[in-house]
């Protein structure tokens, strides 16, 4: 039956191997429920379809044994009767119910388990269903916590970058400051001897008489008073 081959994948769909697979898997278990959902409706539909064949087999088989069952009856009675033509018809016609009741239980072991394997697929669907309801919460609490996680991962990947740059700012500030070091002893070494003698005289030969200088201010004031 085509309906049976179509959903052969769901009877061997592993939940967790599709969820592993998929790069979002808040997206995927989404569509996936939409797609059980469909897929639902048309097994549910085949179902009660192949169920109703089932029934009817198995009701066709029925009857085609009671008839059978009625025609030795009347066999019997007819023989009773001492009518052996009359039991003879009965026998053949038996006999010809004989060959179409191995049809009809062809028909129905073949009903029966198209009718199995679709109640199979009805029920997997319905647990795949459930449990993906009943998980779908999670994985997106799960899966939020992950994109958050990872967000934090690149923010912690950016501060180290930031750290380094200042180490790095650092270190060149330290090489600069050395630099300046070197080129001021440098010019000192550059600028020469100093004449010390030189300035101590200048100190003395510049240095004002103070003796001199009090006697001048005495001599105002003598002459003011």
């Amino acid at each position: 039956m085509s309906i049976i081959t179509r959903f052969k994948d769901i009877m061997s769909s592993n939940i967790n191997a599709l969820l592993d697979k998929a790069e979002n898997p808040e997206k995927m278990i989404d569509q996936y429920l939409r797609n059980l959902n469909r897929d639902l409706g048309k097994v549910k539909s085949e179902t009660a379809s192949v169920m109703a064949e089932e029934q009817r087999s198995k009701r066709a088989l029925n009857e085609c044994q009671e008839e059978m069952e009625k025609m030795e009856r009347y066999a019997v009675k007819a023989l009773e009767a001492g009518n052996e033509d009359d039991a003879r018809k009965f026998l053949e016609k038996k006999g010809s119910l004989g060959t179409k009741l191995s049809e009809l239980q062809a028909s129905y072991q073949l009903a029966s388990s198209n009718s199995l394997q679709m109640k199979q697929m009805h029920d997997k669907l319905v647990a795949d269903i459930g449990e993906l309801e009943s998980r779908r919460n999670m994985l997106k609490a799960k899966w939020s916590v992950a994109k958050t996680q990872e967000r934090l991962n690149k923010l912690g990947s950016s501060a180290a970058d930031s750290s380094h740059s200042i180490s790095a700012f650092g270190r060149m500030e330290e090489k600069v400051n050395r630099a300046l070091d070197e080129a001021n002893a440098m010019a000192e070494l550059n600028a020469g001897p100093k004449d010390d003698i030189a300035d101590l005289t200048a100190k003395y030969d510049d240095a004002p008489d103070v003796e001199d200088e009090l006697a001048a201010l005495k001599e105002r004031m003598k002459n003011k008073g």
